[in-house]
């Protein structure tokens, strides 16, 4: 409940503090948005007043004296504003330099004393502001300035707050400028400031009325809560005592079912890694269809050719033989391409010796011409020295996997030159296969997700994601090595690390 108070009050502090300072913000942006618009005001009168100059000129009927002694009389009549108390004033520039007599007054209704006197730029407001200086340095630059200054109201001794806009026709070296007092601002914001402050009050009154209302709803609930809380607890404690008995016993058993559960999750991988040999053996096929295709298709060439020398009456002796020796050779190599399959999956009992070198040759001789026939360039540089301890099938099933899975990805990216590099060198008392490709790299994040089963990087349709996972079983537990992948500037890397002898 105190919390819940002290929340309360400390939104209710927050929200009223916020709203004052909304609204200093939209009276300052009043008193901007005033002053702006009567800048707009003074500034269109004086180009009108220009405007209606140029316009006069261009009619080519007036002399310059005429014209100018009809500019004034028109200047003189010309009242703007709320009140009409704003004028139009006038100077002609005798030295840009500014001086004593930088200046004379052409017309000004509001101080009739200085009409046709000379006037000094050193005339400073109430405040001390040369404002004279300030306006004939900016026509000097850019031929107009706004300048703010304080000064004697029409028809009054009162000193004002005044914003005046002085722009130059510089043909006459005339100053033509209006200004506007900006005191009629302070009585328009207090009208504002009371028109906001009666829906600031209001809202911040309603605000303290809803958060009250939600801070009595809240201590309620939490009354409440906490003798919900205060229930739950004493049955748990209840629910506690009545499993202690339960998880003592579970204890006494627990050496049992862990025995159990290793015996069940051994039993798991042994009918993963049969899931992955027969998912092996599906690509093994497509494989021995690449291998067969060719020398079937001479095959048929050959008995085709022996049928049409008979047709013929040609076939002799010679040729019979001959062709039939081109067909023994042919079946020969298709012999081996099976026996070669079949030795792929006999199961090992035992590890022994074997030449590295070779166990790549054989995985090279059942998916190489896949890869060659994909366009696909394969670089070797395998040390023909290294001698391995191990399962030599197993190791063989990892290198296809990763290899036939560097070729699907090649050939689903489409990558431009692809290839794939195969290197194995010593490293003192170990040795390393690194497989790699310019593939693009595995998207897999974080990457070691691709050695848990069922996470595939085929997708749902084209893998069954245990292929990596039964090769890292098959190095790491089986060969007492490591299996890490990684991506590196063009695709993935794949290394494998073992001992030799």
């Amino acid at each position: 409940m105190i919390v819940i108070s002290s929340l309360v009050l400390f939104t209710s502090y927050f929200f009223i503090s916020n709203q004052y300072d909304m609204f200093n913000r939209e009276i300052k942006d009043i008193k901007n948005t005033f002053i702006q618009s009567q800048k707009k005001d003074i500034k269109r009168e004086v180009d009108s007043v220009i405007e209606y100059i140029k316009y006069k000129k261009s009619l080519k009927n007036y002399s310059r004296k005429k014209l100018q002694k009809e500019v004034m009389g028109l200047i003189k009549n010309i009242k703007f504003g709320e009140n009409k108390n704003n004028y139009i004033f006038a100077y002609k520039i005798l030295n840009y330099n500014g001086g004593k007599r930088f200046a004379k007054m052409l017309i000004n209704p509001n101080r009739l004393d200085l009409v046709g006197k000379y006037i000094s730029d050193d005339y400073k407001d109430k405040n001390g502001k040369e404002f004279r200086k300030i306006f004939l340095k900016d026509i000097k630059k850019q031929g107009y300035s706004f300048v703010t200054y304080l000064y004697q109201k029409p028809n009054s001794f009162e000193i004002r707050p005044k914003v005046s806009y002085f722009k130059l026709f510089k043909e006459w070296d005339w100053v033509i400028a209006a200004g506007t007092y900006l005191d009629d601002i302070n009585a328009k914001i207090a009208q504002k400031k009371d028109e906001i402050k009666k829906k600031m009050y209001l809202d911040i009154t309603s605000s303290i009325l809803i958060f009250l209302l939600f801070s009595l709803v809240a201590n309620i609930f939490a009354i409440v809560l906490g003798k919900q809380i205060d229930k739950f607890f004493k049955e748990y404690n209840t629910k506690i005592l009545n499993k202690t008995d339960e998880l003592e016993m579970l204890n006494k058993t627990l050496e049992n079912r862990v025995a159990q559960e290793v015996q069940k999750r051994a039993e798991q991988e042994r009918l993963l890694i049969e899931k992955s040999k027969f998912i092996a053996l599906g690509e093994m096929i497509s494989n021995i269809a690449h291998q067969w295709r060719q020398p079937l298709s001479q095959l048929s060439a050959i008995i085709m050719n022996i049928k049409f020398r008979y047709t013929l009456g040609k076939l002799d002796d010679e040729t019979m033989i001959e062709k039939s020796k081109e067909a023994e050779k042919l079946l020969d190599y298709m012999s081996e391409t099976i026996e070669d399959f079949r030795n792929f999956f006999k199961p090992e009992k035992e590890k022994k010796e074997f030449a590295l070198k070779e166990s790549i040759d054989n995985v090279l001789g059942i998916i190489g011409k896949t890869i060659k026939n994909q366009n696909i360039e394969l670089k070797l540089n395998i040390d023909e020295e290294i001698i391995v301890f191990g399962y030599k099938n197993e190791l063989e099933q990892v290198l296809l996997n990763i290899l036939s899975n560097a070729k699907d990805v090649l050939l689903k990216n489409r990558r431009k030159n692809p290839h794939i590099n195969i290197t194995a060198k010593k490293e003192k008392s170990r040795f390393r296969i690194c497989i790699d490709d310019n593939g693009g790299g595995i998207s897999i994040k974080p990457i070691e997700k691709i050695f848990e089963p069922y996470v595939s990087t085929k997708g749902d349709a084209n893998g069954t994601g245990i292929g990596l996972y039964m090769s890292k079983i098959i190095i790491e537990k089986n060969m007492g090595g490591k299996l890490k992948a990684h991506n590196n500037k063009f695709g993935a890397k794949f290394t494998i690390t073992l001992g030799h002898i």
